[in-house]
């Protein structure tokens, strides 16, 4: 499972409603969250976070919290 998933697994989001308001599909997000090579784009972390009325910010942060500078 990616930060992703693990994120709306711990805020207990339905995907369902996530695709419905976002118009992100379900497989899509279904990989976005399970798929470790799957790339998320900007504009849909910033739609997911709205959508689940979370800070855009704190979504970012908590899913790229192990990204560090060389």
């Amino acid at each position: 499972m990616t930060e992703l998933g693990l994120f709306l697994s711990r805020k207990s989001v339905n995907r369902s409603d996530v695709s419905r308001k976002t118009g992100i599909s379900k497989t899509r997000l279904s990989e976005l969250a399970n798929n470790k090579r799957t790339k998320l784009r900007v504009n849909e972390l910033y739609l997911i976070a709205l959508a689940i009325d979370i800070n855009p910010c704190e979504i970012f942060k908590e899913i790229c919290a192990d990204l560090k500078l060389k």
